[in-house]
């Protein structure tokens, strides 16, 4: 395999999590009427997977594919987290570890 195609499909799996974790944060949800305590873990968990996508788009608007992978990566971490922990419903389980 030639670096170009290292390349490509670097450029082509980070631009893959970086759809994967906008869906999975637009399919997450707070369970409601959970105790106080869990409800600010989905607040924070939720915190972490936006702010690893904001992230994760700076990387790539700096033509660094490998910290946007990293970072959509860890995002979606912590949707799957959540997720498991019970914290987060979700529609589209395919999205999910969990």
């Amino acid at each position: 395999m030639g670096s170009g195609d290292v390349a490509a499909e670097l450029r082509e799996k980070t631009l893959r999590y970086n759809r994967l974790l906008k869906e999975a944060l637009d399919d997450a949800k707070k369970v409601p009427g959970m105790d106080p305590m869990l409800d600010k873990v989905a607040d924070d968990f939720y915190q972490m997977a936006r702010s690893y996508y904001s992230d994760g788009i700076h990387f790539l608007e700096k033509d660094d594919p490998v910290n946007a992978l990293v970072c959509f990566s860890y995002g979606h971490a912590w949707l799957d987290a959540g997720v498991r922990l019970g914290v987060f419903t979700v529609t589209k389980k395919d999205l999910f570890a969990a």
